[in-house]
């Protein structure tokens, strides 16, 4: 059995395979938390990058949203282009990387405006054997606002890339809300039947919004949701994707233990706090206390990422 996450320095992360790395998610007992970050924007701390800031604050996991990979970017890190962007940033924050992609439906029914979405962030075979040449750990298939991500182009996209690389990498799908979806909204984010299709497509992990997150997501239905997936032999992780990261503490610590409630894997905590592309630096750490503690959490700052 692997050394669980929670315990893991930089040198056991390296040597693991795919494997061992859901393996070690699944030891941790609900204890994971997954920062999404976004590098082409102006870092926080301006010569810092998100990901540093994110890590200091104890994330153990990083998911990379808004990646060109035709044109990767990621500022605040000594070499911020270029195909090193990721091995840069696991070199500086000793992490597991994940990438969003988007699997963008164009035959779908939206809703509000719709954005157009450059080629190298959308999901395909190519910008994921990308994704794996870049380093990466792990690619979630999901999408970002008003984006016309379907589950029915998740599930496509998913199933291609899972045929060609899903002995290489982690594989998670899911939406964190509608996406510009005009069906997939509230309950009709995700249902069983969606989890069902998921696995059957290639996932390794379903990506659930956070109870308290969307309207209608309440901590009863997650539940059922994550109950469903484990019985199907996948992981979870809940998201909170809708700007909440960047709400006051009390709010943060209420969806952290619902979510634990649910019996999730993983916890994700978004990027559009203020300032844009990171969450609120003391929502990650409130966030990480109230679902392991502080012992946990201070030894996920103090690590050196040279152990």
């Amino acid at each position: 059995m692997s050394k669980r996450l929670l315990d893991c320095s930089t040198s056991d992360l390296v040597v693991m395979t795919k494997q061992d790395k859901l393996e070690s998610i699944s030891a941790s007992e609900g204890r994971v938390i997954v920062s999404e970050v976004i590098g082409c924007f102006p870092p926080a701390l301006w010569n810092i990058s998100n990901a540093e800031l994110a890590c200091a604050f104890g994330a153990d996991i990083l998911l990379l949203n808004a990646l060109d990979f035709d044109a990767p970017v990621f500022l605040g890190v000594p070499e911020p282009k270029g195909a090193n962007v990721i091995r840069e940033i696991k070199r500086l924050t000793g992490r597991l990387v994940g990438v969003n992609l988007e699997p963008v439906d164009s035959e779908g029914e939206t809703i509000g405006e719709i954005k157009a979405i450059p080629k190298g962030m959308q999901a395909s075979v190519e910008t994921a054997k990308k994704a794996i040449e870049f380093g990466a750990d792990m690619i979630a298939l999901t999408g970002n606002p008003g984006t016309g991500v379907t589950n029915r182009a998740i599930i496509s996209s998913l199933r291609e890339i899972s045929r060609n690389y899903g002995d290489k990498i982690m594989l998670m799908a899911g939406k964190m809300h509608a996406s510009g979806s005009l069906k997939e909204a509230g309950e009709n984010i995700i249902t069983e039947r969606d989890i069902k299709e998921f696995k059957e497509a290639g996932a390794d992990i379903i990506l659930i919004p956070a109870p308290g997150t969307v309207p209608g997501i309440t901590m009863e239905y997650v539940h059922t949701l994550v109950s469903f997936a484990h019985s199907e032999g996948m992981l979870t992780m809940t998201a909170i994707g809708t700007s909440q990261e960047g709400s006051d503490s009390d709010t943060i610590k209420k969806i952290a233990l619902m979510c634990k409630m649910t019996g999730t894997d993983m916890h994700h905590i978004g990027d559009a706090a203020y300032p844009s592309g990171v969450a609120s630096p003391e929502n990650i750490y409130d966030y990480s206390v109230a679902i392991r503690g502080k012992r946990h959490t201070f030894a996920r700052m103090a690590r050196s990422v040279n152990r």
